[in-house]
Order: C-alpha cells, then structure tokens, then sequence
C-alpha cells in the first residue's frame, strides 16, 4: 500500500470557483470598442514614438549612435597619437641638438 499524497487534503478542500452568469467576451469587446475610439495623439513627440516603434529606424538609429561613437573614438586617438608623435619628435630634437638643449635651459637675452 503507497503512502497517502500530501497534496489530497488540500485538493479536497478546493472549492470551485462560482458559476459566473457573465460572459468575458462582450467585456472585452466593450475595452477594445473604447480603446479605438481614443483619439491618436498628435504633436512632435508622438511621432517621434511612432518612428522609434518600427524596428527598421530603431535598428537604423542605433547603428548610426555605434558608428557614431566609434568615429569619435577614433578622432580622440589620432588627437592623441599626434600628441605623442610631437613630444617623441621634441624629445629625439633635444637629444641630438645640443645647443637647442642650451636654448631651452638658458633664460632669453
């Protein structure tokens, strides 16, 4: 003989729900009837919205922001590189050129 299951005193005491006299659907037709009706809204940032709702500008804006992003990764690198490039070229200047090296010690005359 198997044990009892845990589960029967609760499913015993379940009570079904009452009989409802209502149907669901004109409800639901009633919530959609009045959610057509409601009027579209206009202006500036509702079609703003409605351009971002279309997945093919969505997909478009957000490549534009990564090209974006990645161009002006690109102009803070190459700023930077020229940055380095201009102090590697001062550096190898005063290490060759010794009176340039007296010129930037000595005080202007």
């Amino acid at each position: 003989m198997s044990s009892p299951d845990p589960l029967d005193p609760l499913l015993d005491r379940w009570v079904e729900p009452p009989a409802s006299d209502l149907s669901i659907a004109p409800e639901v037709w009633r919530r959609i009837a009045l959610e057509e009706m409601k009027p579209e809204p206009s202006g500036l940032a509702a079609r703003i919205e409605s351009w971002f709702a279309s997945p093919p500008f969505a997909t478009a804006f957000v490549v534009s922001c990564v090209l974006l992003g990645i161009f002006l990764a690109e102009l803070r690198l190459q700023r930077e590189q020229r940055q380095n490039h201009a102090q590697l070229a001062r550096n190898y200047l005063q290490l060759i050129d010794p009176l340039l090296r007296e010129n930037l010690s000595s005080p202007p005359r």
